[in-house]
């Protein structure tokens, strides 16, 4: 089974941020799933759940950031559960260059939420977390689902592992 996992965050540092949603899409041959564990669902032991039965999880940037902001944040390394795989290396290797939401651009990967970045993402999360936004909650997983799912397109488009 893969994983195609990223995190929202609300700032850069481990020492100053949270973590606010913890994005898995779950490939196991033909059957998928999604899980987001969402702010007291952020704990070592749920995502250890989450990653039960995972050989490669496949992030964009992760071995930079999602990875060991997890790893110092939660306590819990995710390169001794599972293989890791960070797809910026590989895009760098085709001469994609820039974030996920570039390297989206450049290969044409569609997305329902074109204007919304990292930053945005804060924001969300303080609007549903100080005012009880639902809605902002809602956007805010949809960009975490987006995320994930297209971490597999990437993935797909790059022909990277995949069985001929």
């Amino acid at each position: 089974m893969d994983a195609y996992l990223d995190i929202e965050t609300t700032g850069l540092s481990y020492l100053h941020a949270n973590i606010t949603v913890v994005g898995a899409f779950l490939v196991d041959g033909s059957e998928t799933s999604l899980v987001q564990l969402v702010d007291e669902e952020v704990r070592s032991n749920n995502i250890i759940e989450v990653l039960n039965g995972v050989s490669t999880i496949y992030t964009y940037n992760g071995s930079r950031f999602d990875l060991p902001f997890i790893h110092r944040a939660l306590g819990i390394d995710l390169n001794t559960i599972a293989n890791h795989r960070d797809l910026m290396y590989d895009c760098w290797r085709c001469n994609l260059k820039g974030g996920f939401k570039a390297v989206e651009r450049q290969l044409s990967i569609p997305r329902q939420l074109q204007d919304i970045n990292g930053r945005d993402a804060v924001i969300l999360w303080y609007r549903y977390k100080e005012h009880g936004d639902q809605d902002a909650l809602k956007v805010l997983l949809q960009y975490n689902r987006e995320d994930v799912e297209n971490l597999k397109v990437l993935r797909e488009r790059l022909g990277i592992g995949m069985k001929r």
